[in-house]
């Protein structure tokens, strides 16, 4: 099955999509004023210290000043790193990545005991501000190349989980050896597959200068100031994504795709023949399907192709997902119908969570299997669709309940908080008053308005209500409407409102025996 991407340069934002078949798996978006700044790095100073919280605020020139928890700051990170790994060189090879270096980082001092207010720290950003929270931080630097990630303050080599082969991750681990390193921690990328010392060098070579660059800044600069930027969406995807396996990198705009060559032809020229102008007169994502994929993204309920279908769901705490037979009723074992819909309904729920970049805690309640062997066959399917997930995710055995619980590492926002804004009517709860509900309140309204009210002000009562409303007070609760007024004894009119406007909103006015209001 193929895999391409496509970049989509809009003239506010640029969507990067990548698609295995014809089915999306990933979507990138970055508005030309909201860049992301996951990775870049910064010369800070610290606001205020919270030993009840463990962690700092810290002022990097952002709206919102930054968080820095005390496990992810210490004074010496590369004797820390050093030692947590093992001590001596014997261990520099610890099969470990960067996630996984920051999961096991402990902390070694009370936070009140390492910084201050108004010291000055380098950190570089690791989250997103998300919500109400600023962007967390680190003190723990790590300047990712095109096969190599530099860390320069650990002491160890390290190979992606994702390379698999021992003889080849020994080779690799032998080649980069083989190079004058600088002093630092390095980790071999997935792309570093099939490589050697003349791309590992190239890449060893521009990180050390990035680094040297990042401390003469540093001290030179005053905080708070922004000492590396990450590259824009397209060099990230071309450094990050643009591997062998992907057979044509599609770009909609001249400018966009001569720069995107550009980015190719310095890090992978051998792919160069890959990239491909799109200059047809249909949109780029509506030529292959993505417009349609991005807007099942942001339903509720997805479909699966045997008809049964899961339901996506967000709350605070975590996300939710159900699975359900729908339409799918089987053949004849039911047990087998049940582990066929909760089979299928892994590739999907995967891609889904790949697709909304959804993060934190996720519960996803299979429908219940009677047969543990069921169960174990279905947690398998869990992990391997999540072995393609580049995110870290840490998944728990399916429960007698067929509920599974995971977590997976949340770096920006989800692609509905991209995408899309809380609805005004129903303020994000995802339901709004019946319209029984809104005549009932309506009713008592008036019947307030005119108890307030002094006998000479008005006779009349004028309700203007929302188109839906008031078709409802003309039809089904007529007979309220008629009872309301025989009891006030005043006339009672209902105007429409504008169809625009707020759909439980409403006005009550009296009107006086000369017609005007009151």
């Amino acid at each position: 099955m193929g895999k391409r991407i496509v970049v989509n340069a809009g003239l506010t934002e640029t969507r990067v999509a990548v698609q295995e078949g014809n089915l999306l798996t990933d979507l990138y978006l970055e508005r030309r004023r909201q860049r992301s700044i996951v990775g870049s790095v910064y010369k800070g100073v610290v606001t205020n210290v919270l030993p009840g919280m463990q962690a700092a605020f810290v002022d990097i020139g952002l709206h919102k000043d930054a968080f820095l928890y005390a496990g992810d700051y210490t004074t010496n990170l590369g004797d820390y790193a050093r030692t947590m790994l093992g001590g001596d060189d014997d261990d520099a090879d610890a099969d470990v990545d960067v996630e996984e270096l920051e999961a096991r980082r402990e902390v070694t001092a009370p936070i009140e005991d390492l910084l201050r207010k108004g010291q000055e720290v380098l950190v570089q950003v690791s989250k997103e501000s998300l919500g109400t929270k600023g962007a967390r931080v680190t003190s723990f630097i790590s300047l990712p190349g095109r096969y190599i990630v530099y860390m320069p303050q650990t002491h160890h080599i390290g190979v992606s989980r994702r390379i698999r082969d021992e003889r080849e991750r020994d080779r690799l681990r032998a080649a980069l050896r083989a190079l004058q390193l600088p002093a630092g921690g390095y980790i071999l990328r997935t792309n570093a597959e099939g490589r050697g010392e003349a791309e590992f060098g190239a890449d060893v070579e521009f990180l050390g200068r990035l680094w040297s660059r990042i401390q003469a800044r540093f001290e030179q600069a005053q905080a708070p100031a922004a000492l590396h930027e990450e590259g824009d969406l397209t060099f990230r995807v071309v450094r990050d994504l643009f591997s062998p396996d992907i057979d044509e990198l599609i770009v909609d705009a001249k400018e966009v795709y001569d720069r995107c060559l550009g980015y190719v032809e310095a890090l992978v020229p051998a792919l160069a023949e890959r990239v491909r102008l799109h200059e047809d007169r249909q949109p780029v994502f509506e030529a292959f399907g993505i417009e349609k994929d991005i807007e099942k993204a942001l339903r509720r309920r997805v479909w699966l192709k045997s008809g049964g279908y899961i339901v996506i769901d967000h709350t605070e705490a975590l996300v939710s997902i159900d699975v359900n037979t729908g339409k799918y009723v089987g053949k004849r074992d039911f047990e087998q119908t049940v582990l066929k819909i909760n089979l299928e309904a892994v590739g999907e729920i995967v891609r889904q969570i790949r697709l909304r970049d959804l993060g934190g805690l996720i519960i996803i309640d299979f429908i219940d299997m009677e047969r543990g062997e069921h169960r174990e066959q279905v947690y398998k399917a869990v992990k391997k669709a999540l072995a393609e997930d580049k995110a870290r995710t840490n998944v728990l055995e399916i429960s007698e309940l067929g509920l599974v619980e995971m977590t997976r590492k949340r770096v920006r926002q989800d692609l509905r908080s991209l995408l899309s804004v809380s609805c005004p009517t129903c303020k994000g709860s995802g339901v709004v008053k019946a319209d029984a509900t809104l005549a009932a309140e309506i009713f008592r309204a008036v019947r307030a308005k005119v108890a307030g009210a002094e006998e000479a002000n008005g006779r009349d009562v004028v309700v203007r209500v929302h188109p839906d409303v008031a078709r409802y007070l003309e039809g089904d609760g007529q007979e309220g409407l008629e009872r309301l007024a025989a009891t006030l004894e005043r006339k009672i009119t209902v105007q429409a409102l504008q169809p625009h406007a707020d759909r439980e909103g409403y006005e009550i006015r009296l009107r006086g025996a000369g017609g005007g209001p009151q």
